[in-house]
């Protein structure tokens, strides 16, 4: 089962780089789309997790996805940033309605 977490971890990996490619282009539909794959995935890994333990080397495996996952997301961020402003900007001024 160890082998199976990992995979997890390196598809939220594989979403997290698409996430990426689509943030360079200024693709946000697909930011987006790729964020709620991640979100699905994280959701599974978390629920298969539950009962059952990465192996040391897949631990370690796990701590180098990671990282490469964090500087995915810094990258976005980024790159989100000025586009995240002129978003908010079109939307100054106008009343906050809430459903």
């Amino acid at each position: 089962m160890s082998a199976v977490l990992i995979d997890y971890y390196k598809a939220i990996e594989d979403s997290s780089r698409k996430m990426l490619e689509a943030a360079q282009a200024s693709d946000w539909e697909g930011v987006v789309r790729y964020e709620g794959a991640c979100a699905v995935l994280i959701e599974e890994l978390r629920y298969k997790a539950q009962d059952h333990d990465l192996l040391p080397e897949h631990r370690k495996e796990k701590t180098v996805i990671m990282q490469r996952i964090l500087r995915n997301d810094a990258q976005i961020r980024c790159l989100a940033e000025p586009w995240m402003a002129q978003f908010e900007h079109m939307f100054e001024g106008q009343p906050l309605v809430m459903h």
